[in-house]
């Protein structure tokens, strides 16, 4: 997405890219302003997916991908847990904590 190599469409074919990135690159800004370094976000969405995403298709299958936020926030160095991580997210905060 980010690379304009992909799109996103809504359930009616309307290709609403441009918000999920400006809410990404949003979301960043906010991010980056609190200072965090990790964010745990719903898996599935095209935006917060971490772990995977819809296939697009309206079917409910999924596929192994990162949604555009979670993939923005990467790349500026915040690391992304999914709800099913939470577990790994606590021990990072702790880890990073005793450091």
């Amino acid at each position: 997405m980010l690379n304009h190599t992909a799109s996103i469409d809504d359930n009616t074919g309307a290709n609403v890219t441009a918000l999920f990135i400006a809410g990404a690159r949003h979301a960043l800004q906010l991010a980056q302003a609190e200072h965090c370094r990790y964010a745990l976000l719903a898996d599935g969405s095209p935006s917060c997916g971490s772990t995977f995403i819809y296939d697009g298709e309206f079917s409910g299958a999924t596929h192994a991908a990162a949604g555009v936020t979670a993939t923005l926030l990467r790349q500026h160095g915040i690391r992304v847990f999914a709800l099913s991580q939470i577990a790994e997210l606590a021990a990072a905060i702790a880890r990073d904590a005793d450091a």
